[in-house]
C-alpha cells in the first residue's frame, strides 16, 4: 500500500472496495467476491489504465493434485473446495474487468518479492 502511495505512476488505488458477484460451485448461490485491490496508472506510454489486483500464496493459484495412493484427508477436501472457488471468482473477475476494459491480474509472492526458495 505504500509503494501505492508513493509510485507517481498510480493515480488512484483502493483495497477490497471493488465487489465482483461470482457463482459459488459449492452451494450454486450468488456470493460477493472483494478483490484486494483496485488500481488505476499511468503506463510508459502515458496511457491509464486500471487493474483489479488479487494476491494470493503461490501454491493457492494452483490445481491441488491427488496422487492415486494418498487419503482425501479433511484439509485436501478444504484445498479442493478452496481452489474450485476461486476459479470462479477469478472467471468473474476476468469478465467484470474485460466489461470495463480492465485488466484482472492474480499476483503471488513470486511477482511481488522474486524467486523463492
Amino acid at each position: 500500500m505504500k509503494y501505492c502511495d508513493l509510485n507517481e505512476n498510480i493515480l488512484s488505488w483502493s483495497s477490497e472496495e471493488i465487489r465482483v458477484p461470482y457463482r459459488s460451485p459449492l452451494d450454486g448461490r450468488i456470493h460477493q467476491y472483494f478483490v484486494d485491490f483496485w488500481i488505476e496508472v499511468r503506463d510508459k506510454n502515458d496511457k491509464i489504465k486500471k487493474y483489479l489486483i488479487e494476491i494470493k500464496p503461490e501454491r493457492q493459484t494452483k490445481r491441488p493434485i491427488l496422487e492415486n495412493s494418498e487419503r482425501i484427508t479433511r484439509r485436501k477436501t478444504e484445498q479442493i473446495k478452496t481452489y474450485a472457488v476461486n476459479l470462479e471468482k477469478w472467471k468473474s473477475a476476468k469478465n467484470f474487468c474485460e466489461e470495463r476494459g480492465w485488466t484482472f491480474l492474480i499476483l503471488t509472492e513470486k511477482h511481488l518479492f522474486g524467486k523463492t526458495k
